[in-house]
C-alpha cells in the first residue's frame, strides 16, 4: 500500500508498496466485484525487452504508467488508492509463487485526479529466497496490474485484477570467459588458437553450470578499425568450452559473443589483443 504523496502538483513522490516483492505471494484480500474506476494506460515493463537474472544479483526492471482515479479521490491523498504493476504466471487472482512485483513507485503528478508514474519491479535470486527459483521460470510472462480503493478508515473499498495484452520473456543469465588467444605474438599467415567458456545460471542450484551444444561468435577488430566482425561460428562442448583456430593477418583484438535464446540471455567476452609480426 502506498505509504503516501508529498508535495503539490507536478513533484516527484515516491510510493513504497509493503511486502510486493518478486516472487512472494501475494498476501491480498480475494478481489471485490465492484469496478474500482482507475485507469492504468502507457504501462511499459522493462521497455518490452527481455529480463536476464543471474544467481545472485537482484535485478529491477524498470516500470512507467500514467494512471487517473475515479471522482471523489486525489493523487493528493495516495492513502485512499493503490496502483501495482506485475507478471504473473497461471491465474490471474491465484498465481502464488509465480509473481513478480512492484518494488517501489515515484509519481509526477498531473492533476489532482491523474499522474504519470515510474519505478521498479523486483526479482532476487538470492540463495534464500523463493524468487526464481526453478529454471522452468525462465518462460513468458503475462502482465497485470493490481488496484485498490480504501475508505476513509482504512478498509477496503474496491479491489481488481486487470491483465494485460502481451508477454514479458525472463531468462537465465549467461557468462563468457575472455577470449584467449595463443600465440602471441603471432607469425602472420600463421595459425591462431582462440578458447573460452560459456556457462549459464541455474536458478535451482545457484551456480553457472556449463552451457554446452551453444552457437557462438568469434569476433574480430583490426587495431585501427572501429567495428568487429564474425570470422567463426562455434559449438561449445559439453563443458561448454569454446575453441577453434584462426590464421592471423593483421594485429587486432579477438572477442567471444553469444546472441541468447528464448529462454536464456545474451553474452560478450572480454576483448584478448594479438600482436601480429
Amino acid at each position: 500500500m502506498n505509504t503516501g504523496i508529498r508535495g503539490r502538483r507536478r513533484t516527484a513522490a515516491v510510493i513504497a508498496t509493503a511486502g510486493a516483492l518478486a516472487f512472494s505471494v501475494l498476501n491480498a484480500p480475494a478481489a471485490q466485484a465492484a469496478d474500482t474506476g482507475i485507469v492504468v494506460s502507457d504501462l511499459v515493463i522493462n521497455d518490452y525487452k527481455p529480463i536476464v537474472v543471474g544467481t545472485s544479483k537482484v535485478v529491477e526492471p524498470p516500470v512507467s504508467l500514467f494512471m487517473t482515479l475515479p471522482a471523489g479521490y486525489s493523487t493528493d491523498d495516495s492513502s485512499s488508492w493503490d496502483v501495482s504493476p506485475f507478471l504473473y504466471r497461471g491465474g490471474l487472482t491465484n498465481h502464488g509463487y509465480n509473481y513478480i512485483g512492484l518494488d517501489s513507485l515515484t509519481c509526477y503528478e498531473h492533476s489532482s485526479q491523474s499522474a504519470r508514474c515510474e519505478g521498479n519491479l523486483r526479482i532476487d535470486p538470492g540463495p534464500t529466497r523463493y524468487d526464481a527459483d526453478s529454471n522452468s521460470d525462465a518462460t513468458k510472462w503475462k502482465i497485470g496490474v493490481h488496484l485498490m480503493l480504501f475508505k476513509a478508515n482504512g478498509h477496503l473499498q474496491a479491489e481488481e485484477y486487470e491483465s494485460r495484452p502481451g508477454t514479458l520473456s525472463l531468462r537465465r543469465a549467461t557468462k563468457l570467459t575472455v577470449a584467449d588467444a595463443t600465440p602471441e605474438p603471432v607469425a602472420q599467415g600463421k595459425k591462431v588458437t582462440v578458447v573460452g567458456k560459456l556457462t549459464r545460471a541455474n536458478w535451482t542450484t545457484k551456480k553457472n553450470d556449463p552451457y554446452g551444444g551453444s552457437r557462438v561468435s568469434l569476433q574480430f577488430r583490426a587495431r585501427n578499425a572501429s567495428a568487429f566482425r564474425t570470422v567463426k561460428k562455434v559449438t561449445t562442448n559439453s563443458a561448454g568450452v569454446l575453441r577453434t583456430t584462426v590464421t592471423a593477418s593483421t594485429d587486432g583484438f579477438y572477442r567471444w559473443v553469444y546472441s541468447g535464446n528464448t529462454v536464456t540471455g545474451t553474452a560478450t567476452s572480454g576483448q584478448d589483443f594479438v600482436d601480429v609480426r
